[in-house]
């Protein structure tokens, strides 16, 4: 009897500590599942649908830049209106702060116009000539050089003012790519671009095809397809430009004052 006893209580002693294992581990997803559901609240926390994403932060942030420029646009025209009210000045006078408004970009510009538009070419192009070796992703896609050689071009064919894209380029404007998307005066743009120009339509035609940079442009829309056109305009209105002239630059740190 008391071997059987002994060999029943055997089993029964060691099934405690299996119990107290299985009601804790029980106790430790329990603890998992209330913790996930507070992090989570209601979302789906195996995706990355409820996280913001950088490109939307960037276009959220283009969409401000945006209404800013519209807002400060809108505050520059009541400030010009009040001081051009009283200011006392001679219609010289007027008429050279005109000419200087047009020269800087701030005031409308109307006339004949070329327009360029420049765009990737499809992502699945492949060598369109013999003799070329088949297009990297870097083949395929607009560069910064590439738009700064549209412009560069204009401004030396004699354009009277550029527009890229929906805003006009000033003096301290500058053409920036990140990737392949456009960042111009703090908004973002994607293909394809186009690059305006006001002037004499042959001589700006004459400047592009003038220019080294894009007849090497031209090179890769004919081996694999990069977009290029121009478009003649016989009237065309470029608006002013619109955001701030601020000067943005850095400055030294004051020397400290020497201990006596």
């Amino acid at each position: 009897m008391s071997n059987s006893d002994d060999s029943s209580a055997g089993p029964r002693r060691r099934a405690r500590p299996v119990r107290l294992l299985t009601a804790a581990v029980f106790a430790l997803a329990g603890l998992i599942f209330v913790t996930s559901f507070n992090t989570s609240k209601g979302t789906n926390i195996r995706t990355d649908a409820s996280l913001l994403k950088l490109s939307d932060l960037i276009q959220e942030r283009s969409q401000s830049n945006l209404e800013l420029e519209k807002s400060t646009a809108t505050a520059r025209g009541q400030v010009d209106a009040l001081a051009e009210r009283d200011n006392g000045s001679t219609k010289a006078e007027d008429a050279k702060l005109a000419a200087l408004r047009t020269a800087s970009g701030t005031e409308e510009l109307t006339g004949k116009a070329v327009t360029v538009t420049l765009n990737d070419a499809p992502p699945n192009a492949t060598a369109r000539i013999p003799n070329v070796p088949e297009p990297q992703p870097n083949d395929l896609v607009i560069h910064q050089q590439d738009l700064q050689a549209v412009v560069n071009a204009l401004w030396q064919g004699g354009a009277e003012g550029i527009q890229v894209m929906d805003q006009r380029l000033i003096s301290t404007s500058a053409v920036r790519c990140v990737g392949n998307t456009l960042i111009l005066q703090g908004r973002v743009y994607s293909p394809p671009y186009k690059v305006t120009a006001v002037g004499d339509p042959g001589a700006l035609k004459k400047a592009l095809a003038a220019s080294p940079a894009l007849q090497n442009y031209q090179l890769y829309v004919n081996a694999y397809g990069l977009g290029w056109k121009v478009d003649e305009h016989k009237a065309l209105t470029l608006p002013g430009y619109s955001g701030t002239v601020d000067l943005h630059y850095a400055k030294p740190l004051e020397s400290a004052t020497p201990r006596p």
